[in-house]
């Protein structure tokens, strides 16, 4: 039987190997499954990631799926089938109160804040006030997910009662949003960058508001795999960690078009243009984290609107070590 002293060293010495050169310094690339949980530019920097080989010089063998939901990306994490998930925050808090004996980790951040943008079916008259949605119906997201608390908490900043004041539609899966809309349901609806962009070109609809602009910043996406795969496989998920810090610094400073034109492959009903336009947006509101280190009072504040919004027992707040695992964010940003 091996000692835990010869098991730690072993993790020891294979974090250091992912410190010196990813995974690749362990030989022939890694394959890793990935699965982000929808298709978006608010993912750019995975993407950028992928498109120009920072995976690949990492030591990685990236494969990719899109999971259309958190839900069904931690389900994927949960019962094996992918390796690394970027979904929401707000799972690996749900199922840390669960009975699930697989514990999902999170172990780098991507988005700072909500990238949902709010959308009118009609051009407001004059300059948006949130008061406007009173008595309106507003397309979310499945109750409980990050999309649908971070719309909640931006409506009770402006005195609206999501509860009382508004008629939440939120049992339209995500791949449904955009046919839901285009067929007349609901007054707004709160969509990311590719659909607003190609609804305000089409007519279909006008943006009016930014909820994380009005939420401020508050880790949204990140990536997350298990306890169990991050303990034996330390130098993937720092390999992954280093590929991301790269993508994130490179997102900081390039040019709009230049990353428009590195992601226009996963967006190929997209024009340059109508790429260009999403990213400034994002841009603007300070979307993208400049490093993945997951910070306490990020955790702090999600369980704070989790509990405004009902979803979570303020008794049941876990705690910040139980969720979140940043010691590959801490030593990829040094």
């Amino acid at each position: 039987m091996i000692s835990k002293k010869v098991r730690g060293w072993a993790m020891t010495a294979a974090l250091v190997l992912g410190l010196a050169g990813g995974a690749a310094a362990q030989g022939s690339p890694t394959k890793v499954r990935y699965e982000e949980v929808v298709r978006s530019v608010l993912y750019l920097p995975a993407y950028v990631a992928l498109s120009q080989g920072y995976f690949k010089d990492a030591g990685l063998d990236v494969s990719m799926k899109t999971s259309q939901g958190t839900d069904k990306g931690m389900a994927a994490l949960l019962s094996g089938s992918a390796d690394i998930v970027l979904i929401g925050p707000e799972a690996s808090i749900y199922v840390a109160n669960s009975e699930s004996p697989v514990k999902p980790k999170i172990f780098a951040g991507l988005t700072a804040t909500d990238g949902f943008l709010l959308v009118a079916r009609t051009k407001p008259a004059g300059a948006f006030d949130w008061k406007q949605v009173k008595g309106k119906s507003v397309m979310a997201f499945r109750p409980g997910s990050n999309p649908d608390v971070f719309l909640q908490t931006a409506m009770r900043k402006h005195g609206i009662d999501p509860k009382a004041d508004v008629k939440i539609v939120n049992n339209i899966g995500p791949a449904a949003r955009t046919g839901a809309w285009m067929a007349g349901q609901a007054d707004f609806g709160i969509f990311l960058e590719p659909e607003a962009t190609m609804m305000e070109k089409n007519g279909q609809g006008f943006v009016v508001a930014s909820v994380g602009r009005e939420v401020g910043p508050v880790d949204y996406t990140v990536f997350t795999a298990t306890d169990a795969f991050l303990k034996q496989n330390p130098g993937v998920a720092q390999a992954w960690t280093q590929a991301i810090v790269r993508a994130q610094k490179h997102v900081a400073t390039a040019a709009p078009a230049q990353l428009a034109g590195q992601i226009a492959s996963f967006f190929p009903g997209m024009s340059e243009a109508e790429l260009v336009a999403a990213v400034e947006r994002y841009r603007g509101i300070g979307l993208w984290k400049v490093d993945p280190v997951v910070e306490r009072r990020a955790i702090e504040s999600l369980q704070d609107m989790l509990v405004a919004s009902g979803v979570l027992d303020a008794a049941k707040r876990v705690r910040y070590e139980a969720v979140v695992v940043n010691d590959f964010a801490s030593k990829a940003v040094r």
